[in-house]
C-alpha cells in the first residue's frame, strides 16, 4: 500500500513537472514570437496589401491568409463579423502565405481580379466555394472560374494579368515577410502589431476588444 501511494504521488509530481514546463515553453515562445515581431514590424504591412475599412481605423488587424486553408474560410465571416460590429474602428489588411500546393496561383487570380476592383468580392466567392476547387488541401485553379461568374470581372483579362511580373512580386514578398515574422501556418492574426497569445478566435476577439478599449481611452484623453 505504501509503494502503491509512493508510486502515486511520483507519477502526479511527474504531472506536475510536465504541466509547469509546458507552461514556461508556451510563455517562452509567445515572448520569442514578440521578440521577433519587433524586429520586424515594418513587415507586418506593405504598400501592397489589399485594407478593407476604415483607413483611419485605430484597430488595424492584419491576416496572413491562404485561400484553400479550411481554418481561413472559417474565420474570414469572424472577422467581418467584429468589423460589422465595429464598422469604424477596424481596419483588415490582408497578407497572402499561399502554402498549400497550388494556393500560388489562387493569389494571382485574386489579384487579377484586384485590378478589375473586385478583390474582396473574389476571395468571398473562392472561400465559399473553397470545397468544391481544393479538394484534399490542394487547389485546383481550372476549377475557380466557374465560382468567380456573375461578379463582372473580365475572366480572360484575369487568365492574362495572373502572369504580371507585380503580381509575381506581391507573393514573393508576402512569403519573404511570413517567414521572417515566422507565421508557419494560417490564419496568423497580428492587431496593432501584437500577435496572438496563443491561436483561436477567443484570443483574437480579446485582443481586438482590448485594442478596441485602448483606442477608445486614448479618444477620451484625447478630448
Amino acid at each position: 500500500m505504501k509503494q502503491k501511494t509512493v508510486f502515486l504521488g511520483a507519477v502526479v509530481l511527474l504531472l506536475l513537472v510536465f504541466a509547469v514546463a509546458t507552461m514556461n515553453h508556451k510563455a517562452e515562445t509567445a515572448e520569442q514570437t514578440e521578440q521577433v515581431v519587433d524586429r520586424n514590424r515594418d513587415r507586418l504591412i506593405r504598400m501592397h496589401s489589399p485594407t478593407l475599412g476604415n483607413m483611419q481605423a485605430k484597430v488595424v488587424i492584419v491576416e496572413f491568409l491562404d485561400p484553400a486553408c479550411e481554418t481561413c474560410r472559417s474565420f474570414y465571416p469572424l472577422v467581418k463579423q467584429m468589423m460589422a460590429a465595429n464598422p469604424n474602428d477596424i481596419r483588415l489588411v490582408l497578407r497572402y502565405a499561399p502554402f498549400h500546393e497550388g494556393s500560388e496561383d489562387v493569389v494571382a487570380v485574386l489579384e487579377a481580379a484586384r485590378k478589375q476592383g473586385k478583390l474582396w468580392p473574389a476571395l468571398e466567392a473562392l472561400l465559399a466555394s473553397q470545397a468544391e476547387w481544393a479538394p484534399h488541401h490542394t487547389a485546383q485553379v481550372d476549377l475557380v472560374w466557374k465560382h468567380l461568374e456573375g461578379l463582372g470581372l473580365d475572366l480572360a483579362r484575369m487568365r492574362a494579368d495572373m502572369a504580371a511580373p507585380e503580381i509575381a512580386r506581391v507573393i514573393e514578398q508576402d512569403l519573404a515577410d511570413a517567414q521572417a515574422l515566422n507565421v508557419t501556418k494560417t490564419p496568423e492574426f497580428f492587431v496593432n502589431g501584437q500577435p496572438l497569445p496563443r491561436f483561436g478566435y477567443e484570443p483574437l476577439k480579446q485582443l481586438v476588444n482590448s485594442a478596441l478599449t485602448e483606442a477608445s481611452r486614448t479618444r477620451q484623453d484625447g478630448r
